[in-house]
């Protein structure tokens, strides 16, 4: 994959820093499809280099990737330098990270709560920054995630399975953790809506106390340089006494196909 991670056109800057309008900010379960929710670009700047490609065309942002992380995991092959021993996976399941796979996902540059929400369906539901796809908190049809699977769970919330390694719940607090988001503020990824996810906790250390039931609310976060903006966080609860999903609501916004 190139190296360039940005294609800019001329005027893009006034789309995605165009204020706010329409709509209630300080109430998030308001389904108002004329709220303007404009994605910060500074938020780009946290995705892998080496997996993801960020491109702008007008009114859109493409994202693609190629799926490969920039951490270690016992799911790497044991040739490659990433590769470490199990730290927190009890088992794991067949399969490497690797092989030849993308992830392509357009969405608005200023994504709008859609008048009705969306459930996620098996398969990505949106791009990490690490290029890593992002899972809801199912394991296959009418299967929810079980003691058995998060077994399977290396420390960066992923195991491999037939549509490669992706993630299903956040990272764990260990010292081979150095690249991922755990109960903190930072960035873990853009939804298939468009929305950005970060991690459990507001700037100021604090957790959200204003979630709706996908945990999105208005407020500034680490790149919105003040401005308030429709945003998911992990909601700040335990599953299984010992993990925490990343993603088990329904999409607020409209949502797009990763391909």
């Amino acid at each position: 994959m190139e190296n360039s991670r940005f294609l800019l056109i001329a005027l893009f800057g006034l789309v995605l820093f165009f204020p706010s309008c329409g709509g209630d900010e300080d109430n998030p379960d308001a389904d108002d499809s004329s709220v303007v929710n404009p994605t910060p670009l500074a938020a780009f700047d946290e995705f892998n280099i080496d997996a993801v490609l960020v491109s702008f065309d007008g009114d859109e942002i493409t994202i693609e990737s190629n799926g490969l992380p920039n951490h270690t995991s016992p799911y790497w092959e044991e040739t490659n330098p990433l590769y470490i021993e199990p730290v927190v996976a009890a088992h794991l399941t067949p399969g490497r990270i690797g092989g030849d796979r993308s992830f392509t996902l357009t969405v608005p540059a200023a994504p709008e709560l859609a008048t009705t929400s969306s459930a996620t369906g098996l398969g990505p539901i949106g791009i990490s920054v690490t290029g890593v796809p992002i899972f809801n908190d199912t394991e296959g049809p009418n299967r929810p995630l079980e003691e058995q699977i998060a077994e399977t769970f290396d420390y960066a919330g992923a195991h491999n399975g037939p549509s490669g390694y992706h993630y299903h719940v956040e990272s764990t607090d260990v010292p081979e953790n150095t690249a991922l988001s755990h109960d903190d503020e930072k960035l873990v990824g853009i939804m298939a809506d468009g929305f950005l996810l970060y991690g459990r906790r507001e700037m100021d250390g604090s957790y959200p106390t204003d979630l709706d039931g996908s945990g999105g609310h208005y407020g500034e976060t680490i790149h919105s340089n003040g401005e308030k903006i429709y945003h998911y966080h992990i909601i700040n609860e335990y599953y299984l006494g010992s993990i925490v999903v990343l993603f088990g609501g329904d999409l607020r916004g409209t949502p797009n196909n990763i391909l």
